[in-house]
This record gives C-alpha cells, sequence and structure tokens, in this order.
C-alpha cells in the first residue's frame, strides 16, 4: 500500500478528473427542469391559440345556422328542401361536436364534415361567406344576397 500523502493527492485527482461528467450531469439536469417548464407554457399557449380558433370556427357555423333558420322560419319556402336539409344536418353536427372533450377522435371529423356542409349550403345559395382570423366576411358584399 502507498504511503497517506499519496491517497490525499490521488483524490484530489480524481474530483477533478470527475468534474467535466459532474457539470455535465448538473447541466443537463438544470437544462432538462427548464425545457419541461417551458414546454409546459408553450403547450399551454399553442392550446389557447387552438381552442380560440376552434371556437371561432364553430361559433361563426352557429351565427350562420341560425340566420338560416330564421329566414326559413320567416318564410319556408326561401330555401330549397335540399338546401334546408344541409342546415338541419350542420346544426346536428355542431350539437355533436365534443366542446368538453377535445381529445376525442371523432372531433377533427365532426369538424370537417361541418366545413363540407357549410360550403354546400353556400355553394347552393350562391354566397362566399369567409371565416378569416377576425371573424366572418363575405368575399364580395354584393354576392350575399339570398
Amino acid at each position: 500500500m502507498g504511503s497517506p500523502e499519496a491517497n490525499t493527492t490521488d483524490d484530489i485527482f480524481d474530483s477533478s478528473l470527475n468534474l467535466e461528467e459532474i457539470h455535465y450531469k448538473e447541466g443537463h439536469s438544470d437544462g432538462y427542469a427548464e425545457g419541461l417548464s417551458s414546454g409546459v407554457e408553450e403547450g399551454r399557449q399553442v392550446g389557447l391559440k387552438t381552442g380560440f380558433e376552434t371556437g371561432l370556427e364553430l361559433g361563426f357555423y352557429r351565427g350562420c345556422i341560425d340566420v338560416w333558420n330564421s329566414a326559413i322560419r320567416l318564410d319556408p319556402a326561401c330555401f330549397s328542401s335540399r338546401v334546408q336539409k344541409n342546415v338541419k344536418q350542420m346544426d346536428e353536427l355542431l350539437r355533436k361536436y365534443p366542446l368538453l372533450d377535445p381529445e376525442n377522435e371523432s372531433v377533427s371529423g365532426v369538424m370537417e364534415s361541418l366545413r363540407i356542409k357549410f360550403r354546400a349550403v353556400c355553394a347552393t345559395l350562391k354566397v362566399k361567406l369567409e371565416l378569416d382570423g377576425c371573424g366572418p366576411r363575405a368575399s364580395d358584399p354584393r354576392e350575399t344576397g339570398f
């Protein structure tokens, strides 16, 4: 065995040899914690934005359905039976949309069906309604008459 001085010298050098590994582990641990924190916040922001956009689109469809149903109540002959059927189907799809369960597998299917029905109604009525980031608008205000 070596002298006690040799063991003390070896211990000093051992800690300096492990310095890189120690700092690597500390850096990884700190980076992971920071990434986890910022990832949660980023996910929250993306979720809020996506939820807002979805709500805006669903509200747009609800408004269109309500206006079309009001027109039908005032004059049942104002729209063809095909348009009335599509408006009714849109209303049913909108009621079926799982608002409180955004992870439901049917969300994308219901939304796509709503979009298709909406385009069908607009095409039949020869109107061009669009939803942009700020709200609904007509492509050409002269083309919004029924």
